[in-house]
């Protein structure tokens, strides 16, 4: 089974490919990561207008170690103001995965986390905080992430209060046991999309110290398919929602349930927001058919109703959605994407209960591209972390980025 490398979720960046967009389609990984794509503003491309917030309203860039380039965060996730975390890959070049990298928010700075113990190479590519004062009383593991080994077998990693520990879950060094992403649900369980047997599962935990766990049944697809489900969500009613490939899917600790089929030439999902039932939102991007070497890709942003999907008009329509988050009370948010017509600042949507509106990441120092690819809600506060790297493909000097939006 063919895995996507880099940013989360974009076969555009590493969930997708590499750091690099790449003409991936259907949610599949790409394959090796071309040469840059054409960057906004190059020559003979006319930018369209469009009037946006004033760049840099509620957003700042905020100091990251460095990692060896290329270096990519791919997930961030945030248990309280003073305690968040982010993960990706550094050393990457281009199709060849480097190793795996991490960041700690103490409630001042970022600060590097020695992962060299994991001694394996490839990436962290997801991570999911349990908020302070959720789950267990006893036993219950701050953060939990997901890794990616190269040579075979992937990695469930715990916080151990300094830095990132194996722990074990079942079918752990098993031929056909992969691990894709993880979340945790409001009484602090986990819920991880993977593959045992031959078949796309969500692998469950019993309780917030992750001791006791099971494996849910096989997805049903009606190709016998095992799309790769590099999307999971936990709504406020416990039901875990996942995506991969074109499918969209719930279960509910019992059964599957399967929606309606997306529909897409070449589409990569990079995020999915459940609400409610009949109320989801996706992410993403899709190339369409054909086009010369470098074309960019198109915006996906589509919003099912109970019924069916529909195209929603997104303020920017070259580029992708890269990441989608909610508030505090569960409610659409922040979309994170890349705008290829002006790639001088992440470009963000923001919800006001109507529609999703223009708003702008701090601008970039010249020469820096902000591909964001993960949004996480900071608990306690009405602010947002951004995670993501400085350019649009996968070689040095790209550059791990974080961004923040207080209120």
């Amino acid at each position: 089974m063919r895995r996507r490398s880099f940013v989360r979720g974009l076969t555009v960046t590493t969930a997708a490919t590499g750091l690099g967009l790449t003409a991936a389609g259907n949610g599949s990984a790409a394959a090796p990561a071309p040469a840059a794509v054409p960057t906004a503003g190059s020559a003979g491309a006319a930018v369209p207008g469009g009037a946006v917030r004033a760049r840099g309203a509620g957003w700042r860039e905020v100091p990251v170690p460095a990692g060896e380039p290329a270096a990519l965060l791919s997930a961030v996730a945030a248990a309280g103001p003073d305690l968040a975390w982010a993960v990706g890959e550094e050393a990457r070049d281009g199709s060849i995965s480097g190793r795996p990298l991490a960041r700690t928010w103490d409630g001042s700075a970022w600060r590097a986390t020695d992962v060299s113990h994991l001694a394996f190479a490839g990436s962290i590519r997801s991570v999911a905080a349990t908020p302070l004062g959720t789950g267990d009383a006893d036993g219950a593991v701050a953060a939990w992430a997901v890794g990616y080994d190269r040579a075979g077998g992937d990695h469930l990693l715990a916080w151990d209060g300094s830095t990132w520990r194996e722990h074990d879950f079942p079918g752990v060094g098993q031929s056909g046991v992969e691990l894709w992403a993880v979340a945790v649900a409001p009484d602090g369980t986990l819920r991880i999309t993977g593959t045992r047997g031959d078949g796309s599962r969500v692998l469950r935990s019993e309780n917030a110290a992750g001791t006791r766990w099971s494996w849910s049944p096989a997805l049903p697809t009606a190709d016998d398919s095992a799309p790769s489900l590099w999307n999971v969500h936990v709504d406020g009613a416990g039901d875990t929602w996942v995506s991969g490939g074109l499918v969209v899917a719930r279960y509910d600790d019992r059964s599957w349930d399967v929606l309606p089929g997306l529909f897409g030439l070449r589409l990569s999902v990079t995020d999915l927001l459940p609400t409610a039932p009949d109320d989801i939102w996706l992410t993403g991007h899709d190339y369409g058919a054909g086009g010369p070497p470098g074309k960019p890709p198109s915006v996906v942003l589509r919003h099912y109703d109970g019924a069916a999907w529909t195209d929603v008009e997104a303020p920017f329509t070259v580029g992708s959605l890269g990441a989608i988050a909610a508030d505090a009370a569960g409610r659409p948010a922040l979309i994170a994407g890349w705008d290829f017509w002006d790639g001088t600042s992440a470009h963000y949507l923001r919800w006001d209960g109507e529609r999703w509106r223009s708003e702008r990441g701090p601008a970039a120092a010249e020469g820096v591209t902000p591909l964001m690819s993960a949004l996480a809600p900071i608990p306690g506060t009405a602010g947002f972390w951004s995670a993501g790297t400085t350019a649009t493909a996968p070689f040095p000097p790209a550059q791990a980025r974080i961004e923040r939006y207080d209120a």
